[in-house]
């Protein structure tokens, strides 16, 4: 039954959860897109560039800094540059020269 205060039902449980879960709130589901951006080639300098900005990011990796700082620096950007890059060229867009998040 609907609460017409709220325009939300009442929290239930669902039909997987085990019988002690607690009771869950429905109410309306949004879904949220986002564009972290693209990078501005598909080379090993600036697929670096954009994956350091990145991975950076604390909202897009939360790991502490200690052990984050030295993987990241030491072991993912020394790799995976080239490997990215190849995977972009696939997708890139050669008539503006510009990454697909940028085409649309």
């Amino acid at each position: 039954m609907t609460d017409p205060t709220t325009d939300q039902t009442p929290p239930a449980v669902p039909e997987h959860a085990p019988a002690d879960h607690p009771p869950v709130a429905r109410g309306r589901i949004g879904v949220l897109l986002l564009n972290l951006g693209t990078p501005d080639g598909t080379g090993y300098w600036p697929m670096r560039r954009y994956l350091k900005q990145f991975l950076s990011d604390r909202r897009v990796v939360d790991v502490n800094r200690l052990i984050w700082w030295p993987l990241l620096n030491l072991v993912i950007l020394t790799t995976r540059p080239s490997r990215s890059g190849a995977a972009y060229k696939r997708i890139w867009n050669t008539e503006r020269n510009e990454g697909p998040l940028l085409t649309i």
